[in-house]
C-alpha cells in the first residue's frame, strides 16, 4: 500500500512538472510572438534636436534648445493600430539665446524645473502604415499640466534601420502657466510657443 502511495505521489509530481513546463513554454511562446509583432526604434541623442521659440514684441524672439532628450517609438507590425511614441526633455538642460535670463526661465515663473524637470509628449496609441505625413492629437505634459494638442509629423526613411522624424507643435504658454505676473502680458512675450523636433531613430 505504501508503494502504491509513493507511486501515486511520484506520478502527481511528474504531472505537475510537465504542466509547469508546458505553462512556461506557452508563456515564452506568447512573449516571443508579442516581441516579434512589435518593432522598437530608439532615439539617436547625438543627432536629434528639440527646439522652441517664443515671439517677443520689438525684439529678438526667445529661442532655445533642450540638450537632454529621451525617446522611443514602438511599431505594431501586426495590427498597425497600436503604435506608440514617447519623448521627453529635461527642462534644466535648456540653452537659450538670452543666456542672462536662463535662471528666470528655470524658475517657477516659467518652467519651474526644480519641481517639474520633465516635459513629455505621449502619442498614446495611433495608426500608422508607412505614411510620410501624419497628424496626431498627443498628450503634452509640462509644468504639472496635461493638454491634448495637435502635432504634425513628417517622416523620412533614410535607410532600412534609420528614420528621420520632424514635427511641429504650437501651444499657448498661458494654458501651461508659462510666464506669470508681468510676463503673461502679451506686450512683452507673445502667447504662442512653437516646438520643433528633428529626431533620428534607429531600429533596436
Amino acid at each position: 500500500m505504501n508503494i502504491m502511495k509513493k507511486l501515486i505521489f511520484l506520478l502527481e509530481n511528474i504531472l505537475k512538472k510537465i504542466n509547469l513546463t508546458l505553462l512556461f513554454l506557452l508563456i515564452f511562446t506568447l512573449y516571443a510572438l508579442e516581441i516579434k509583432s512589435k518593432e522598437r526604434w530608439l532615439l539617436d541623442k547625438t543627432l536629434s534636436t528639440i527646439t522652441f521659440e517664443v515671439p517677443v514684441l520689438l525684439s529678438k524672439n526667445v529661442k532655445g534648445e533642450f540638450k537632454e532628450i529621451e525617446g522611443l517609438v514602438e511599431i505594431d507590425l501586426k495590427k498597425k493600430q497600436n503604435n506608440k511614441a514617447l519623448f521627453s526633455v529635461n527642462t534644466k538642460s535648456v540653452d537659450i539665446n538670452y543666456t542672462k535670463y536662463k535662471d528666470l526661465l528655470l524658475s517657477d515663473i516659467f518652467f519651474f524645473s526644480s519641481e517639474y524637470p520633465l516635459a513629455v509628449i505621449d502619442t498614446k496609441k495611433f495608426s500608422y502604415i508607412n505614411e510620410k505625413e501624419i497628424k496626431l492629437d498627443v498628450e503634452f505634459s509640462l509644468k504639472g499640466k496635461n493638454k491634448i494638442l495637435p502635432l504634425d509629423i513628417y517622416i523620412n526613411r533614410l535607410a532600412e534601420e534609420l528614420v528621420q522624424i520632424k514635427s511641429l507643435m504650437i501651444f499657448s504658454r498661458n494654458e501651461f502657466n508659462i510666464g506669470s505676473g508681468k510676463w503673461s502680458n502679451s506686450v512683452i512675450l507673445k502667447d504662442k510657443v512653437t516646438i520643433k523636433t528633428n529626431l533620428f531613430l534607429f531600429k533596436e
